[in-house]
């Protein structure tokens, strides 16, 4: 049975369990916490906490979430207390003689890590929730006391909770933590004018997040998605090898539901048509009565487990840091038993109306009822304009306040008070990144800049958003030239690939005017060879040599085209 005590005064949650004892310690701070210009601060602290546990013989990890730090072990009860009074004396007194090579840790690991989730800076912007989708630049310009700062603030006793399964509190253990305040999670932001929304992702997958209210109903419709998923675009469709979804409380009395499906790219239509129809269907309440079934059965055989209050002992600790009701293992078999079609289906309802949609790249959802995710701003800045270096139709406006990227049809614009954070380079180039996500990237060498240029955004952009970045190889500083745009990224593909298409297309033209020249004449030089009666000399076997080797010439590289073509569609 699970049962609650305190330790130094830190809540703490105990059950039992027959294997190796483990314990957590969990905070309640995370990545939402921060903003874009220190993103990684709470990271950071992980590491520092963690490096004095060094080499040992237990098991022992940290991570951190959206809304939440947690330090974990498993061992025996002498290894617990040695390894929590490291991590508690490690906070009060963080090991900063390790800072900057904790720094360059955690940049190796993000470049191993790959890439990044997009959907939570579609939906909530560069702030609060949507900070995941972003590297941790705050490195760059954290220092010593912008840590202890945040550790006085967030990695206090009172907003921590330690859970521990094992046979009770260790003998011995102490939480030398700083008195402080339980803290309130972030509120959610928005970065969708509307909902449902999609935008166009990678070539290699479809995916789909909704926010609903937590409840037993919504955790099963996420199943119930997933069986069907599985069913449509694997079993009958064979489109997909990966159909799966996931089921995430956000910690305010809402949760996050994810789909995901895998897809070639000959088979990017199909993978979307499929998925869009599954939903379509769970939403007119078109749910397989057997799905239901399976999904309660297989949850009530996990809820039977022996161990199974040591098991929820962290999701226990999570609700308890941040304010939701924690329910009996009892109660979750009650409602499991009560969960009916028209629950799951009132839930898809639900989903529908906040779905956020990622296509396959160039892949488009109108069709569907999803609206366009914004990637323009309403309005351009109103003051100095610069023209491109390489073509007049871009400008950049620089006001008192805010900057533009003038495009000939639209435009993105960041307010600078409210300008998440902006990327330094000491070659004179800016990033803003506004807080709905929008980015305006400038480079000097790409601008026929006059009077202070792009020095009046240094003053105008408040300097705890700075982010001083290292300089960069003169060699990687874009300069004017082709495929390339006036802020310094790859142009437009459309506008790219049409200047392309023509290249090749006249190319393909004048190669194939040739080679079919050449071809005619070693055609007829054949037949008039053939049907002479004259003795053949020397040079006319010369001369049909020549004729062949032209064509070859003209129609290798007309096939080298046609077949680029063929595979870049």
């Amino acid at each position: 049975m699970l049962h609650t005590t305190e330790v130094d005064g830190v809540p703490t949650l105990v059950a039992p369990t027959s294997g190796p004892m483990n314990v957590g310690l969990v905070f309640r701070v995370g990545q939402a916490d921060e903003t874009l210009a220190v993103h990684g601060i709470t990271h950071l602290v992980e590491h520092l906490a963690l490096h004095d546990s060094g080499l040992s013989d237990y098991h022992y990890n940290g991570a951190t979430a959206s809304v939440y730090t947690h330090f974990h072990m498993q061992g025996t009860e002498a290894d617990v207390v040695t390894y929590l009074g490291k991590v508690t004396s490690a906070l009060r007194s963080l090991p900063m003689h390790r800072l900057d090579t904790e720094k360059e840790i955690l940049r190796t690991e993000a470049r191993t890590r790959g890439g990044f989730p997009s959907m939570p800076l579609w939906r909530y912007g560069a702030q609060g929730y949507g900070l995941p989708s972003y590297p941790e630049w705050g490195l760059f310009r954290l220092r010593p006391d912008d840590l202890r700062s945040w550790v006085d603030t967030y990695f206090t006793r009172e907003n921590a909770v330690l859970w521990i399964a094992g046979g009770g509190v260790p003998a011995g253990l102490r939480l030398d933590l700083p008195g402080g305040v339980r803290r309130p999670l972030p509120a959610a932001t928005s970065a969708l004018p509307v909902t449902p929304a999609y935008f166009s992702g990678d070539d290699a997958s479809v995916l789909h997040s909704a926010v609903v209210r937590r409840s037993t109903p919504a955790r099963v419709y996420a199943d119930v998605l997933e069986r069907a998923l599985y069913r449509e675009l694997r079993q009958e469709g064979g489109f997909s090898y990966t159909a799966s979804t996931s089921y995430d409380p956000r910690g305010d009395g809402y949760a996050t539901i994810t789909a995901y499906a895998d897809a070639l790219p000959e088979k990017q239509g199909a993978v979307l048509g499929g998925f869009v129809d599954v939903l379509a269907r769970m939403r007119l309440g078109r749910i397989e009565e057997r799905d239901l079934t399976s999904v309660r059965t297989k949850t009530l055989e996990g809820l039977n487990h022996p161990e199974i209050e040591a098991a929820r002992l962290p999701s226990h600790a999570l609700n308890l840091l941040t304010g939701q009701p924690a329910q009996s293992v009892e109660q979750l078999r009650a409602e499991l038993a009560a969960v009916t079609l028209d629950q799951v289906r009132e839930v898809a309802v639900e989903a529908a109306g906040t779905a956020l949609l990622q296509t396959p790249e160039r892949g488009q959802a109108d069709w569907a009822g999803f609206a366009d995710a914004p990637t323009a701003s309403a309005a351009v800045a109103e003051g100095s304009r610069y023209v491109s270096i390489e073509d007049p139709q871009y400008a950049v406006a620089v006001g008192p306040d805010a900057v533009s990227f003038v495009r000939p049809d639209q435009c993105q614009t960041v307010r600078y008070d409210e300008c998440a954070a902006m990327l330094m380079w000491p070659d004179g180039a800016r990033r803003l990144i506004g807080t709905d996500g929008i980015v305006v990237h400038l480079e000097p060498t790409l601008w026929r800049l006059s009077g202070p240029g792009l020095g009046v955004l240094d003053q105008a952009v408040h300097p705890s958003r700075h982010i001083p970045m290292p300089a960069r190889d003169p060699d990687s500083i874009p300069q004017p030239g082709p495929g390339v745009d006036a802020s310094g990224r790859r142009k437009d593909p459309s506008a790219v690939t049409s200047g392309r298409n023509v290249t090749e297309i006249a190319g393909m033209v004048v190669l194939g005017l040739l080679s079919a020249c050449c071809a005619f004449l070693v055609l007829a030089f054949t037949l008039y060879l053939t049907d002479t009666t004259e003795q053949v000399e020397a040079a006319d076997w010369q001369a049909l040599a020549c004729f062949g080797v032209g064509t070859a010439l003209f129609a290798v590289p007309l096939f080298l085209i046609v077949r680029m073509r063929r595979r870049r569609r």
